[in-house]
Protein backbone atom coordinates (compact mmCIF):
# COMPACT_ATOMS: atom_id res chain seq x y z
CA UNK A 1 0.00 0.00 0.00
CA UNK A 2 2.76 2.43 0.91
CA UNK A 3 4.70 1.84 -2.31
CA UNK A 4 1.49 2.34 -4.29
CA UNK A 5 0.92 5.72 -2.64
CA UNK A 6 4.51 6.75 -3.37
CA UNK A 7 4.06 5.76 -7.02
CA UNK A 8 0.88 7.86 -7.28
CA UNK A 9 2.35 11.00 -5.68
CA UNK A 10 4.23 12.24 -8.79
CA UNK A 11 1.02 11.93 -10.85
CA UNK A 12 -0.88 14.04 -8.33
CA UNK A 13 1.85 16.70 -8.33
CA UNK A 14 1.83 16.76 -12.13
CA UNK A 15 -1.96 17.04 -12.13
CA UNK A 16 -1.79 20.04 -9.77
CA UNK A 17 0.86 21.66 -11.96
CA UNK A 18 -1.30 20.98 -15.02
CA UNK A 19 -4.29 22.64 -13.35
CA UNK A 20 -2.34 25.75 -12.36
CA UNK A 21 -0.91 26.11 -15.87
CA UNK A 22 -4.40 25.74 -17.32
CA UNK A 23 -5.58 28.60 -15.06
CA UNK A 24 -2.91 30.95 -16.42
CA UNK A 25 -3.64 30.02 -20.04
CA UNK A 26 -7.41 30.48 -19.59
CA UNK A 27 -6.98 33.90 -17.97
CA UNK A 28 -4.75 35.11 -20.80
CA UNK A 29 -7.18 33.64 -23.34
CA UNK A 30 -10.17 35.63 -22.01
CA UNK A 31 -8.26 38.92 -21.91
CA UNK A 32 -6.71 38.42 -25.36
CA UNK A 33 -10.07 37.51 -26.89
CA UNK A 34 -11.76 40.55 -25.33
CA UNK A 35 -8.93 42.76 -26.61
CA UNK A 36 -9.32 41.63 -30.24
CA UNK A 37 -13.13 41.50 -30.15
CA UNK A 38 -13.10 45.19 -29.24
CA UNK A 39 -10.81 45.85 -32.21
CA UNK A 40 -11.03 43.92 -35.50
CA UNK A 41 -11.70 40.22 -35.13
CA UNK A 42 -15.07 38.48 -34.73
CA UNK A 43 -16.09 35.61 -32.43
CA UNK A 44 -15.81 33.14 -35.32
CA UNK A 45 -12.41 34.56 -36.34
CA UNK A 46 -10.93 33.89 -32.91
CA UNK A 47 -12.48 30.42 -32.73
CA UNK A 48 -11.07 29.65 -36.19
CA UNK A 49 -7.58 30.81 -35.20
CA UNK A 50 -7.84 28.71 -32.05
CA UNK A 51 -8.31 25.45 -33.92
CA UNK A 52 -6.11 26.35 -36.87
CA UNK A 53 -3.27 26.65 -34.35
CA UNK A 54 -4.38 23.58 -32.39
CA UNK A 55 -4.64 21.55 -35.58
CA UNK A 56 -1.10 22.54 -36.58
CA UNK A 57 0.08 21.27 -33.19
CA UNK A 58 -1.74 17.96 -33.29
CA UNK A 59 -1.24 16.88 -36.90
CA UNK A 60 2.36 15.78 -36.23
CA UNK A 61 1.28 14.30 -32.89
CA UNK A 62 -1.37 12.16 -34.60
CA UNK A 63 1.25 11.09 -37.14
CA UNK A 64 3.53 10.12 -34.25
CA UNK A 65 1.00 8.24 -32.08
CA UNK A 66 -0.69 6.67 -35.07
CA UNK A 67 -4.28 6.80 -36.30
CA UNK A 68 -5.09 3.55 -34.46
CA UNK A 69 -5.63 5.38 -31.15
CA UNK A 70 -8.18 7.68 -32.77
CA UNK A 71 -9.92 4.68 -34.32
CA UNK A 72 -10.01 3.02 -30.90
CA UNK A 73 -11.79 6.09 -29.52
CA UNK A 74 -14.38 5.80 -32.28
CA UNK A 75 -15.77 8.55 -34.49
CA UNK A 76 -19.03 8.86 -32.55
CA UNK A 77 -17.24 9.44 -29.26
CA UNK A 78 -14.68 11.73 -30.89
CA UNK A 79 -17.48 13.76 -32.49
CA UNK A 80 -19.32 14.01 -29.16
CA UNK A 81 -16.20 15.36 -27.44
CA UNK A 82 -15.55 17.77 -30.31
CA UNK A 83 -19.11 19.12 -30.18
CA UNK A 84 -18.73 19.78 -26.44
CA UNK A 85 -15.30 21.49 -26.28
CA UNK A 86 -14.36 21.77 -29.95
CA UNK A 87 -15.29 24.57 -32.35
CA UNK A 88 -18.77 25.34 -30.87
CA UNK A 89 -17.29 25.88 -27.38
CA UNK A 90 -15.04 28.92 -28.06
CA UNK A 91 -17.59 30.31 -30.53
CA UNK A 92 -20.19 30.43 -27.75
CA UNK A 93 -17.76 32.04 -25.29
CA UNK A 94 -16.51 34.58 -27.84
CA UNK A 95 -20.09 35.34 -28.87
CA UNK A 96 -20.85 36.02 -25.22
CA UNK A 97 -17.81 38.30 -24.98
CA UNK A 98 -19.33 40.56 -27.62
CA UNK A 99 -22.21 41.25 -25.20
CA UNK A 100 -20.68 40.95 -21.71
CA UNK A 101 -17.32 41.89 -20.12
CA UNK A 102 -14.44 39.45 -19.79
CA UNK A 103 -14.94 39.33 -16.01
CA UNK A 104 -18.41 37.84 -16.60
CA UNK A 105 -16.93 35.08 -18.76
CA UNK A 106 -14.14 34.42 -16.27
CA UNK A 107 -16.67 34.12 -13.44
CA UNK A 108 -19.70 32.40 -14.97
CA UNK A 109 -17.84 29.78 -17.02
CA UNK A 110 -15.95 28.33 -14.01
CA UNK A 111 -18.99 28.71 -11.70
CA UNK A 112 -21.21 26.68 -13.99
CA UNK A 113 -18.45 24.12 -14.56
CA UNK A 114 -17.98 23.65 -10.80
CA UNK A 115 -21.73 23.30 -10.17
CA UNK A 116 -22.51 20.96 -13.06
CA UNK A 117 -19.35 18.88 -12.54
CA UNK A 118 -20.58 18.11 -9.02
CA UNK A 119 -24.12 17.49 -10.27
CA UNK A 120 -23.14 15.30 -13.24
CA UNK A 121 -20.59 13.31 -11.21
CA UNK A 122 -23.26 12.60 -8.62
CA UNK A 123 -25.69 11.39 -11.29
CA UNK A 124 -23.19 9.52 -13.51
CA UNK A 125 -20.98 7.90 -10.86
CA UNK A 126 -23.12 8.18 -7.70
CA UNK A 127 -20.18 9.90 -5.99
CA UNK A 128 -20.58 10.86 -2.38
CA UNK A 129 -20.35 14.61 -1.80
CA UNK A 130 -18.93 15.35 1.63
CA UNK A 131 -20.25 18.14 3.86
CA UNK A 132 -16.98 20.05 3.52
CA UNK A 133 -17.01 19.82 -0.25
CA UNK A 134 -20.66 20.87 -0.41
CA UNK A 135 -19.98 23.94 1.76
CA UNK A 136 -16.88 24.73 -0.25
CA UNK A 137 -18.80 24.53 -3.50
CA UNK A 138 -21.52 26.81 -2.11
CA UNK A 139 -18.86 29.36 -1.12
CA UNK A 140 -17.22 29.14 -4.54
CA UNK A 141 -20.49 29.70 -6.40
CA UNK A 142 -21.50 32.49 -4.01
CA UNK A 143 -18.12 34.17 -4.49
CA UNK A 144 -18.34 33.88 -8.24
CA UNK A 145 -21.81 35.44 -8.29
CA UNK A 146 -20.60 38.22 -6.01
CA UNK A 147 -17.65 38.76 -8.33
CA UNK A 148 -19.84 39.66 -11.32
CA UNK A 149 -22.35 41.70 -9.26
CA UNK A 150 -20.67 45.12 -9.78
CA UNK A 151 -20.64 44.63 -13.54
CA UNK A 152 -24.29 43.64 -13.95
CA UNK A 153 -26.19 46.49 -15.56
CA UNK A 154 -29.54 44.78 -16.07
CA UNK A 155 -29.26 45.17 -19.85
CA UNK A 156 -30.75 42.29 -21.89
CA UNK A 157 -27.61 42.06 -24.03
CA UNK A 158 -25.43 41.47 -20.96
CA UNK A 159 -27.87 38.85 -19.66
CA UNK A 160 -27.74 37.06 -23.03
CA UNK A 161 -23.94 36.98 -22.86
CA UNK A 162 -24.09 35.62 -19.32
CA UNK A 163 -26.43 32.81 -20.42
CA UNK A 164 -23.98 31.88 -23.19
CA UNK A 165 -21.16 31.67 -20.62
CA UNK A 166 -23.28 29.43 -18.38
CA UNK A 167 -24.12 27.21 -21.34
CA UNK A 168 -20.44 26.79 -22.17
CA UNK A 169 -19.86 25.65 -18.57
CA UNK A 170 -22.47 22.91 -18.98
CA UNK A 171 -20.71 21.75 -22.14
CA UNK A 172 -17.30 21.54 -20.47
CA UNK A 173 -18.75 19.66 -17.46
CA UNK A 174 -20.34 17.08 -19.75
CA UNK A 175 -17.00 16.70 -21.56
CA UNK A 176 -15.18 15.98 -18.29
CA UNK A 177 -17.73 13.34 -17.33
CA UNK A 178 -17.48 11.59 -20.72
CA UNK A 179 -13.67 11.60 -20.59
CA UNK A 180 -13.78 9.81 -17.27
CA UNK A 181 -16.58 7.40 -18.21
CA UNK A 182 -14.91 6.39 -21.48
CA UNK A 183 -11.37 6.38 -20.04
CA UNK A 184 -10.01 8.56 -22.83
CA UNK A 185 -6.34 9.51 -22.53
CA UNK A 186 -5.37 13.19 -22.74
CA UNK A 187 -3.46 13.10 -26.05
CA UNK A 188 -6.11 11.14 -27.94
CA UNK A 189 -9.00 13.30 -26.71
CA UNK A 190 -7.27 16.60 -27.46
CA UNK A 191 -6.04 15.45 -30.88
CA UNK A 192 -9.51 14.25 -31.91
CA UNK A 193 -11.10 17.52 -30.79
CA UNK A 194 -8.53 19.70 -32.54
CA UNK A 195 -8.59 17.82 -35.85
CA UNK A 196 -12.38 17.46 -36.09
CA UNK A 197 -12.77 21.16 -35.28
CA UNK A 198 -10.52 22.07 -38.22
CA UNK A 199 -12.79 20.40 -40.79
CA UNK A 200 -15.48 23.14 -41.01
CA UNK A 201 -12.98 26.05 -40.97
CA UNK A 202 -12.65 26.47 -44.78
CA UNK A 203 -16.46 26.62 -45.13
CA UNK A 204 -16.73 29.19 -42.33
CA UNK A 205 -14.00 31.29 -43.93
CA UNK A 206 -15.87 31.35 -47.25
CA UNK A 207 -19.43 31.84 -46.00
CA UNK A 208 -19.07 34.02 -42.89
CA UNK A 209 -17.79 37.64 -42.92
CA UNK A 210 -14.48 38.05 -41.05
CA UNK A 211 -12.17 40.80 -39.84
CA UNK A 212 -8.84 39.35 -40.93
CA UNK A 213 -8.31 42.08 -43.56
CA UNK A 214 -8.53 44.78 -40.85
CA UNK A 215 -6.33 43.02 -38.26
CA UNK A 216 -2.55 43.27 -38.30
CA UNK A 217 -0.32 40.23 -38.82
CA UNK A 218 0.96 40.63 -35.24
CA UNK A 219 -2.60 40.47 -33.85
CA UNK A 220 -3.45 37.40 -35.92
CA UNK A 221 -0.25 35.53 -35.01
CA UNK A 222 -0.68 36.44 -31.33
CA UNK A 223 -4.21 35.04 -31.32
CA UNK A 224 -3.04 31.86 -33.07
CA UNK A 225 -0.46 31.32 -30.31
CA UNK A 226 -2.77 32.19 -27.40
CA UNK A 227 -6.05 30.77 -28.67
CA UNK A 228 -4.58 27.92 -30.74
CA UNK A 229 -1.33 26.62 -29.30
CA UNK A 230 -2.13 27.43 -25.67
CA UNK A 231 -5.93 27.51 -25.17
CA UNK A 232 -6.89 25.18 -28.03
CA UNK A 233 -4.23 22.54 -27.47
CA UNK A 234 -2.32 22.89 -24.21
CA UNK A 235 -5.21 23.92 -21.91
CA UNK A 236 -7.53 21.11 -23.05
CA UNK A 237 -4.72 18.58 -22.72
CA UNK A 238 -3.82 19.84 -19.22
CA UNK A 239 -7.41 19.83 -17.97
CA UNK A 240 -8.04 16.38 -19.45
CA UNK A 241 -4.94 15.11 -17.67
CA UNK A 242 -6.12 16.66 -14.37
CA UNK A 243 -9.56 15.05 -14.77
CA UNK A 244 -8.02 11.63 -15.39
CA UNK A 245 -5.75 11.93 -12.34
CA UNK A 246 -8.01 13.73 -9.85
CA UNK A 247 -11.57 13.15 -11.09
CA UNK A 248 -14.06 15.74 -12.46
CA UNK A 249 -15.06 17.14 -9.06
CA UNK A 250 -11.54 17.87 -7.80
CA UNK A 251 -10.29 19.01 -11.20
CA UNK A 252 -13.19 21.47 -11.47
CA UNK A 253 -11.92 23.25 -8.34
CA UNK A 254 -9.06 24.72 -10.35
CA UNK A 255 -11.56 26.77 -12.30
CA UNK A 256 -12.62 29.23 -9.56
CA UNK A 257 -9.07 30.57 -9.70
CA UNK A 258 -9.70 31.75 -13.27
CA UNK A 259 -11.60 34.96 -12.30
CA UNK A 260 -8.79 35.97 -9.94
CA UNK A 261 -6.11 35.33 -12.57
CA UNK A 262 -8.22 37.07 -15.24
CA UNK A 263 -8.81 40.09 -13.01
CA UNK A 264 -5.09 40.64 -12.47
CA UNK A 265 -4.31 40.00 -16.14
CA UNK A 266 -7.06 42.44 -17.14
CA UNK A 267 -5.61 45.08 -14.81
CA UNK A 268 -2.28 44.83 -16.59
CA UNK A 269 -3.46 44.48 -20.20
CA UNK A 270 -6.85 46.23 -20.33
CA UNK A 271 -6.56 48.60 -17.37
CA UNK A 272 -9.72 47.12 -15.80
CA UNK A 273 -9.45 47.27 -11.99
CA UNK A 274 -11.84 45.05 -9.99
CA UNK A 275 -13.98 46.70 -7.33
CA UNK A 276 -13.64 46.19 -3.58
CA UNK A 277 -16.63 43.84 -3.75
CA UNK A 278 -14.88 41.72 -6.37
CA UNK A 279 -11.76 41.45 -4.23
CA UNK A 280 -14.02 40.26 -1.39
CA UNK A 281 -15.46 37.68 -3.77
CA UNK A 282 -11.94 36.43 -4.48
CA UNK A 283 -11.40 35.81 -0.76
CA UNK A 284 -14.70 33.92 -0.53
CA UNK A 285 -13.73 31.74 -3.49
CA UNK A 286 -10.35 31.02 -1.93
CA UNK A 287 -12.06 30.02 1.33
CA UNK A 288 -14.36 27.72 -0.62
CA UNK A 289 -11.38 25.95 -2.15
CA UNK A 290 -9.35 25.66 1.06
CA UNK A 291 -12.20 24.57 3.39
CA UNK A 292 -12.69 21.01 2.05
CA UNK A 293 -8.92 20.39 2.21
CA UNK A 294 -8.67 21.61 5.82
CA UNK A 295 -11.68 19.55 6.93
CA UNK A 296 -10.24 16.43 5.31
CA UNK A 297 -6.83 16.91 6.95
CA UNK A 298 -8.51 17.40 10.33
CA UNK A 299 -10.55 14.24 9.88
CA UNK A 300 -13.83 16.02 9.16
CA UNK A 301 -16.35 15.08 6.47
Amino acid sequence: MQSSQVAQAPNIRLALLAGLTMIIITAVQFVAARFSLRAHLTAIDIASLRFAGAGAVFLPIVWWIGIARLRALGWRRALALALLVGLPYPMIINWGLTYAPATHAAALCPASIVFFSFLFARVAFNERITRGRAIGTALIIGGLLLFILPSISGMPDVLFGDLLFAGSGIMFSAYAILVRRWGVDSVTATAAIALLSCLPLPVLHILVPNGFALASNVEIVTQIVIQGFLAGAAAIFLYTYAVRQLGPQIASLFLPCVPVATAFTGMIVLGEVPSLLQFLAMLIMTAGMVLPVLLKRNGGS
